[in-house]
């Protein structure tokens, strides 16, 4: 959860131009990102992949008011409603985009090619059908935030109390770093949605950091089986919960829609 997921940017910048409240082209480059090129591949009415800019354009004539974003994990299918075919695509990406107004779902493909250094990236997103119904296991933004409090102090405690590395300044450095990349970067969500979500999503970030840190900076103290394997356990629900407010951050513009807010 070290950047934002692919879904993420597809979602919040497809809401925001579904709105009206950004143009296709700016919804393109932030959609897009550092990757080279995004194509959607299996559009109703379109025999080959096309660009996003057509895409989008299209799913609004299907009916589509609204994009959710979906963040699976083995035992967890977070933000999915099935049918299995779509669920298993979704999981194995680790992510997938479901649209609300059309029985519809997106899940992206990678594709990297050249030298380290300069690797290219291409994004093809696929397009697959899927079951109307809620997404499990997504709560409000109110709920997320609630989570999240308790979720970081849970990590905190859980670094300091394993004697990582990724606790105490070197994750508070990590956490300064990513922040001031964030901040140089592109908005955090796009225009249209509610400050709540950005506060909430900015959250879930940071717990989501903090937990990378634990994983990806050596065994610090933990340095037997026992002691790795509670750090996995400890940690584990941290992580769901970090994933969970990222979703209710991302699909709180599906969410007022819902409600009649929009």
């Amino acid at each position: 959860m070290l950047s934002e997921p692919r879904s993420g940017r597809l979602a919040a910048w497809g809401n925001g131009l579904l709105a009206g409240l950004v143009s296709p082209d700016d919804a393109v480059v932030a959609i897009v990102g550092d990757d080279a090129v995004h194509r959607v591949e299996g559009l109703p009415g379109e025999t080959a992949a096309v660009g996003l800019t057509l895409a989008l354009g299209r799913l609004r004539s299907l009916g589509v008011t609204g994009l959710r974003v979906a963040l699976p994990a083995p035992g967890h299918p977070l933000g999915l409603s099935g049918p299995p075919e779509f669920n298993a695509r979704a999981l194995e990406a680790e992510e997938a985009v479901v649209c609300h107004g059309a029985a519809l779902g997106l899940v992206p493909e990678v594709y990297e090619a050249g030298p380290s250094g300069d690797v290219h990236v291409e994004v093809v997103w696929h397009v697959l059908p899927v079951r109307e119904a809620p997404p499990a296991d997504v709560p409000s933004l109110g709920e997320a935030e609630r989570e999240l409090a308790e979720a970081l102090r849970e990590a905190t405690e859980v670094l300091s109390g394993l004697d990582l590395a990724g606790s105490g300044p070197v994750a508070e450095a990590a956490i300064d770093a990513y922040r001031a990349r964030a901040e140089r970067g592109r908005e955090v969500l796009a225009p249209g949605y509610p400050p709540r979500a950005v506060r909430v999503l900015e959250l879930a970030q940071r717990v989501g950091l903090l937990v990378s840190l634990a994983y990806e900076n050596g065994h610090g103290g933990a340095v037997s089986s026992a002691e790795m394997r509670a750090r996995g356990e400890a940690l584990r629900p941290v992580e769901r919960t970090g994933r969970r407010a990222q979703v209710a951050a991302y699909n709180a513009y599906v969410e007022e829609l819902e409600r009649g807010v929009r």
